[in-house]
């Protein structure tokens, strides 16, 4: 890495799982000159990795050994790879093990002040969970590495993001059934302050958010549930007297036909599909999930490992190109923080 201080952020990108279309999809983003205008890629990856993506993809992937030149550059991947390589369009221990040990050089990066932001292509949580990983989900894995931010108040979730819109979770890869004793007002506070704070580091300088009710009708008045009395309305209004704009809470089963035509900024969801269903239908193309609440950006596309189209040469760019430009726009401002405190 270049000791020459710049504000250029510097991005750490994964293949993902190497069963699935992540290694193309890395190839296609790499072809594209916008990719490296915006930052600085530090691929974790190994040349074999690099020929398959090149392979799937149909393009070849341009190496510098020289940081800063526009290139990307490689870091190796402390992961082993498997006598015999990968089984393809099929989750496996040896594919989740790969990814997790590339994600873990990542981080190794990032806990060295190397890189800004991560960036991984599409991971499948069968083939994680079949290599040991014992968190329900990847963000939980890195809050494991990582901790919280120390900026922020220790509630971390899942971020979803499409052009225009950002949602949150109170509660996220849990059985239905747990979720009724995860809606409490330290989550709900939580996850409306994160989604606030990470709208304005999106350059929103005053974000308009709503509150999803759990219940439907919004629990009709206590008829179906008191979630909305007892810990929605009353968090709704502690937060406002935080001076955070946020309204609610509000029917789910409409509350984003009003938030897809800009009346909001964020919607604070309560359970995974509550907001998923709805984002993925308004944008499937352009959804990218962020860890959010960590020291670092770490951003992916929503879409899965599409063990479907796999080395068809078809898998669409639109979700990883959102989901770099975020971390690159995000990892600047950080990058540029941290200098301007250095004196740099």
């Amino acid at each position: 890495m270049t000791d020459q201080p710049t504000a250029r952020p510097r991005i750490a990108l994964t293949f993902g799982d190497p069963a699935g279309v992540g290694p193309e999809l890395v190839a296609k983003l790499l072809s594209l000159p916008a990719t490296t205008a915006a930052a600085d890629v530090v691929l974790v990856t190994d040349a074999e990795e690099i020929a398959a993506a090149e392979a799937d993809a149909g393009v070849p992937i341009r190496i510098s050994q020289t940081p800063g030149d526009g290139l990307p550059t490689v870091h190796p991947t402390r992961g082993v790879r498997p006598e015999g390589g990968f089984e393809r369009r099929k989750a496996t221990a040896e594919g989740g093990r790969w990814s997790l040990d590339a994600l873990a050089t990542a981080l190794d990066l990032v806990q060295a002040g190397e890189v800004d932001a991560i960036v991984f292509a599409s991971l499948n949580k069968t083939s994680m969970h079949l290599a040991g990983m014992a968190e329900n989900d990847e963000l939980h894995w890195f809050e494991s590495v990582l901790g919280p931010d120390p900026a922020g108040d220790g509630f971390t979730c899942e971020i979803n993001v499409l052009p225009g819109l950002m949602t949150s979770r109170v509660s996220s890869h849990v059985s239905i059934g747990e979720v009724d004793a995860l809606i409490t007002t330290d989550r709900v506070l939580g996850a409306t302050r994160l989604l606030d704070r990470l709208l304005r580091e999106r350059g929103i300088a005053s974000p308009k958010l709503a509150m999803c009710a759990l219940n439907p009708h919004a629990g009709e008045g206590g008829r179906f549930g008191r979630h909305e009395i007892d810990v929605l309305q009353p968090a709704v209004a502690q937060l406002t007297g935080e001076g955070i704009d946020v309204a609610g809470p509000f029917p789910s089963d409409t509350i984003f036909l009003r938030a897809r035509t800009d009346e909001f900024d964020g919607v604070v969801t309560m359970y995974h599909d509550q907001g998923q269903i709805a984002m993925k239908l308004i944008g499937f193309d352009r959804g990218v999930t962020i860890a959010g609440g960590l020291e670092v950006p770490i951003c992916t596309p929503a879409h899965g490992t599409a063990f479907d189209i796999v080395g068809q040469g078809v898998a669409g760019t639109g979700a990883i190109e959102h989901a770099f430009e975020i971390a690159a726009s995000v990892g600047a401002r950080r990058r540029a923080a941290s200098l301007a405190a250095a004196g740099a």
